[in-house]
């Protein structure tokens, strides 16, 4: 018979008081994946795994240590809470460690409401082998497609619970659906290739293989006979595929942790002018199925919808509780771990505010310059902001799309970029970070 993983949690707790522990808190995630990938209409790989995480985290005093194991039966705890305690009372102290007081945990929550967890049989592995199947044979149905290096489906289900000595109990389960395909152009050095995607929590919300495997192939062909563009300062506006990603880096920056260790180049812009006026940047976490809700942080600590940016303006920084401990602060309810490591402070679903053009429009009035399709590589200055990157795209001369680029690099100062944007209203509402495409009016470009 199956053990709860509430059960679970509840022994570890039992376990670390009777090992001497002040406190400590205890995560299980128990989980089942499964993936086929398919080549040439015919099974390439199929992979299922099944397993389940314990973590236990104990303090004595300002001391902590984590233990973690994937071995469940009753020695295999009391071992961890000992082996815990051992390692606690070798470690350094930490003013900041600890449980949150028992006022601050979240007393009360609707899971049913997030819509984590899609009901449905879980798919067999022949669904989801046709499914991959069809959506290679879409996208070789595209005559200027040469092959398709990859075609997969997967699924997968995950049970989540946490416990902690301050009263706090919670869990839930989430569900993944996803679809790929990766294609292919031309031959030899003139080879290109591009993919489409989706991943969804609930399997009827998923796109389905043909629409995937079109526009994979649409995508591969549109880069065709690529090369470098020229060399200069140009406008470069960042497709929704890859725009979230100028959006990471300011959200990595405004992590309390990179704040508190001094590793920030907006270290001293709380309060300052850090998108342009009108554009604000949210956190919802609990938007219905959307991979980052949540109803309570990894300290047990309730989530909420909060700005990151509020009209251009940065509003603080995104806590857990150690990180504004360190920054005389409260947590934002900010928190994930996993059963193997301790907290530290990260983002859920965030939305920045959408423009009143279409891509299409912005691409009309930049002139000549870059729409970027796809990234390689990095090299961001935390301190500073600078910021390069390979990129590769269209080329736009007088606001058309003529000839596809690669093998360029794009350069600029985050704090620059960002103040000047100019976004689309194209963004994805479904995803977790909703972005749409981003115009910069101006960055250097390393072509010819």
């Amino acid at each position: 018979m199956t053990q709860a993983l509430s059960d679970l949690n509840e022994q570890l707790l039992q376990a670390a008081r009777r090992a001497g522990a002040d406190d400590a808190d205890a995560m299980a995630v128990r989980g089942t994946s499964l993936g086929i990938e398919v080549r040439h209409g015919a099974l390439e790989q199929a992979e299922r795994s099944e397993g389940i995480d314990i973590g236990l985290r104990v303090f004595l005093g300002q001391r902590s240590a984590i233990v973690s194991a994937s071995d469940t039966r009753s020695d295999t705890l009391e071992d961890m809470a000992e082996r815990a305690v051992a390692m606690a009372k070798e470690a350094p102290e930490d003013s900041c460690a600890g449980l949150a007081d028992a006022d601050q945990i979240t007393q009360g929550y609707d899971i049913a409401a997030l819509e984590l967890y899609d009901p449905t049989p879980e798919p067999s592995p022949a669904a989801l082998q046709e499914d991959a199947a069809r959506a290679e044979a879409a996208a070789l149905g595209n005559p200027q497609v040469s092959q398709v290096q990859s075609a997969s489906a997967g699924y997968s289900s995950r049970e989540v619970h946490f416990a902690a000595s301050n009263g706090f109990r919670g869990g839930y389960a989430r569900t993944d659906r996803g679809l790929s395909c990766v294609a292919i152009c031309g031959t030899g050095t003139e080879m290109e290739r591009d993919y489409d995607g989706d991943s969804r929590i609930f399997q009827s919300d998923l796109r389905s293989p043909e629409d995937i495997g079109t526009r994979a192939a649409a995508r591969t062909v549109e880069r065709a006979g690529a090369r470098k563009p020229p060399t200069g300062s140009y406008p470069v506006l960042f497709d929704e595929r890859v725009s979230s990603t100028l959006i990471g880096h300011l959200l990595m920056a405004a992590n309390g942790s990179s704040v508190a260790r001094g590793a920030s180049w907006l270290r001293d812009a709380k309060g300052e002018q850090v998108l342009p006026s009108g554009i604000s940047l949210h956190e919802l976490p609990h938007r219905p199925r959307t991979s980052g809700s949540r109803p309570f942080d990894a300290e047990g600590l309730p989530t909420k919808a909060r700005d990151i940016v509020a009209d251009g303006v940065l509003t603080g920084w995104t806590m857990d509780l150690a990180t504004a401990r360190k920054l005389g602060m409260s947590s934002t309810g900010n928190a994930a771990r996993s059963a193997s490591s301790g907290p530290s402070p990260t983002t859920w679903n965030v939305t920045l505010t959408q423009g009143d053009q279409s891509r299409a429009d912005l691409i009309a009035d930049m002139g000549t310059g870059l729409l970027v399709t796809s990234m390689i590589g990095s090299t961001i200055n935390s301190n500073t902001g600078d910021y390069s990157r390979g990129a590769a795209g269209i080329w736009i001369e007088n606001g058309e799309m003529t000839y596809a680029v690669n093998e360029c690099t794009i350069a600029g100062n985050l704090r620059d970029m960002l103040l000047t944007i100019v976004p689309a209203n194209d963004a994805r509402a479904h995803l977790s970070r909703v972005v749409p495409s981003l115009l910069v009016p101006g960055m250097t470009l390393a072509g010819v």
